[in-house]
């Protein structure tokens, strides 16, 4: 099981922004002392849902401030960048780091961001696959060039090549840096399972909804050609939030105090680009139900609540949010509890 933290440099009422920048990069430093597996950074636009803009920017960072710790993005969108420019960062950090970048990407949501950067909605709506064909090609190839609806360029030469090994060729991160799909949807379990790209789940679906997504993907990817090994190989990665403290109560009370105000302040800024409706969550009761679904309590609890998770669904790779406190000390805390006392119980 690898478990790592979940970080959105989520902006709580009252804070500013360079104080949750700091949150997160401490978080980070502080999942490495504390012996986790990996830290995931999120990427929003013009919300305090999250003050991190480019999540492979501020992974860049992190890989530099740590030795061993595996860093990922949760997720880069793609429909608001070129999937060239995306993937010539991923290349670059895959190699200065010697293999601990994970590329998660998505599609996002269809905000005012696509407006902003010029993609427009079709990109949204329609775009995704070809932005991860020509991502995937970039990531594996050695000269790419594409003649598809959105992107026309001629061939040109990978530099840096991140297939080429890094010390030897039967290393490990020789085949160029892991990507991971977030899925929120039938259609988007099949785009990553007919490539064969492992699943990164949302933190608002339960067990049996993840379990019925893999069981989906499994499905599609033998469709698309995958062999069993292949199949059974897959690294899914279920994100979800912690909060650890002696008891229960404790722990729920620290994040109903705590979220509600950025989930109502944070989901509340986000501007849909042509103006459709779009339902907010009740801010209290999403708090309450994920605290229902995900390890919240003292450590034995998470314990069991992620071997739970993995015997459920299959998934043995976890992306928690840590920072539901809004605190920095009390971040501190969660992170190192999670890696000394609930880390050793799962192996």
């Amino acid at each position: 099981m690898r478990v790592g933290a979940f970080i959105l440099a989520a902006q709580f009422p009252g804070q500013g922004q360079g104080e949750a920048l700091h949150r997160a990069v401490r978080s980070a430093e502080v999942a490495e002392e504390a012996g986790l597996d990996d830290v995931w950074l999120a990427e929003h636009h013009f919300v305090p849902y999250g003050v991190c803009p480019n999540a492979a920017t501020l992974a860049g960072l992190l890989l530099g401030r740590t030795r061993r710790i595996g860093v990922g993005t949760a997720v880069s969108v793609l429909p608001t960048q070129h999937p060239v420019a995306l993937g010539e960062q991923a290349a670059l950090l895959h190699l200065a780091s010697d293999g601990r970048f994970t590329l998660g990407v998505g599609r996002g949501g269809p905000w005012v961001d696509l407006e902003v950067f010029g993609s427009g909605l079709e990109a949204y709506d329609h775009g995704f696959p070809e932005s991860l064909d020509l991502l995937m090609r970039w990531l594996r190839e050695p000269r790419v060039g594409a003649q598809g609806e959105r992107y026309t360029f001629r061939e040109v030469a990978v530099v840096p090549r991140p297939a080429e090994a890094l010390l030897h060729p039967d290393d490990p991160g020789a085949g160029g840096p892991p990507v991971v799909v977030a899925c929120t949807s039938p259609s988007s379990v099949r785009t990553a399972a007919a490539r064969g790209l492992p699943m990164l789940l949302g933190m608002h679906c339960g067990d049996e909804e993840k379990a019925e997504m893999v069981a989906l993907w499994r499905s599609a990817a033998r469709e698309a050609g995958l062999d069993g090994d292949e199949v059974a190989a897959a690294a899914h990665v279920s994100a979800g939030l912690v909060q650890i403290a002696d008891d229960r109560e404790g722990a729920r009370e620290t994040l109903t105090k705590a979220m509600p105000g950025w989930l109502r302040q944070g989901l509340g800024a986000h501007v849909t680009v042509d103006g459709r409706y779009r339902a907010m969550r009740d801010p209290l009761a999403y708090t309450e139900l994920l605290c229902d679904l995900h390890p919240v309590g003292p450590p034995q609890l998470c314990a069991d609540r992620l071997a739970a998770t993995a015997e459920r669904t299959g998934i043995s790779r976890f992306a928690l949010l840590v920072e539901g406190s809004g605190d920095l000390a009390a971040t501190e805390e969660n992170v190192r509890r999670l890696g000394t006392e609930v880390l050793p119980q799962v192996g």
